[in-house]
């Protein structure tokens, strides 16, 4: 063989290794190695992860003002309500709480019926008060057993997820709404230290309220044309007497229950001449009643 052909001959050789040594390595396959890239999850910071939720946290204040028509599914049953939360609330700090429920004309009878007690003096006055405080409003659906159980219920909601101080919690109730409030307060007298009972008939048990110590300040027009001032009278004096039972002075049953059952001329004064029923609500504009109150305790005698 000459030598060119020796030449040409090697270089055939050596161009056969060469491919096969590249079929045994492999060639890179550009589709599967890209797709591959694009589904790998990026590598994530965890400082950066964390940081993100507390920015979120702390930009997401408490809502203040009121709150209305808002929905709690109990175990009661829907409870339909509206609430107040003081402009400068801090989650450090304890707040006194006011459950207020209103008369026939501001329950729920359906959508609408939402939001009627928005504008009732009974909500709104504890709101006005110098201390700042958290105040509820129910709308509920009877004035029976099953709303005094779903008035508890709401009491106990905003105690467990508000910033509530537990030594004054407080309670008030007009017309139907007193009813409620009476058994309310009556079946877990160990949640309110002070009750207002607003032109409605007593519905709860005396002894319960008497062995807690929960203060009561009984509300009635002389003239109720509703429920009569025979009502008011007989729920103070059943109150009275159990205290007397107990063993409690005169002046120290006096810090613990009042009774206003006031004339026509007395309501006169404050623009009411008729309708003394539902000029019961009067009650709420009386700062003096309402001071008396937000001064108790729980359990103070």
């Amino acid at each position: 063989m000459s030598r060119w052909g020796k030449k040409l001959l090697l270089t055939f050789f050596s161009s056969v290794l060469l491919l096969s040594l590249i079929g045994c390595t492999g060639t890179p396959n550009l589709e599967t190695d890209i797709f591959s890239v694009e589904s790998s999850p990026p590598a994530e910071s965890s400082s950066s992860s964390e940081g993100s939720e507390n920015l979120s946290e702390g930009t997401t204040p408490m809502q203040t003002g009121m709150i209305s028509e808002q929905v709690l599914e109990g175990e009661t049953g829907t409870i339909h309500y509206s609430y107040f939360i003081p402009e400068n609330y801090d989650e450090n700090q304890k707040y006194p709480l006011m459950v207020a429920m209103p008369g026939y004309d501001m329950m729920w009878f359906g959508e609408e019926s939402s939001g009627a007690n928005l504008n009732w003096s009974g909500f709104l006055c504890w709101a006005q008060l110098p201390e700042d405080m958290i105040v509820v409003s129910a709308q509920l659906t009877d004035w029976h057993e099953t709303s005094a159980r779903q008035a508890i219920e709401l009491t106990e909601y905003f105690i467990d997820h508000f910033s509530v101080d537990n030594n004054h919690v407080y309670a008030a109730g007009y017309s139907a709404g007193g009813e409620t409030m009476s058994q309310a307060v009556s079946m877990r007298p160990d949640l309110y230290a002070a009750y207002l009972h607003g032109a409605s008939q007593w519905d709860g048990e005396f002894t319960p309220v008497v062995e807690n110590s929960v203060a009561v300040y009984i509300f009635m027009a002389e003239n109720d044309e509703y429920y009569g001032s025979e009502r008011a009278l007989n729920a103070y004096s059943s109150l009275r007497t159990a205290y007397e039972n107990a063993g409690w002075t005169a002046d120290e049953i006096d810090t613990v229950l009042q009774i206003q059952t006031p004339d026509n001329e007395w309501f006169a004064e404050r623009g009411v001449t008729g309708n003394y029923h539902g000029g019961g609500n009067v009650v709420f504009d009386e700062t003096d009643i309402l001071e008396w109150i937000v001064a108790h305790d729980k359990g103070g005698k």
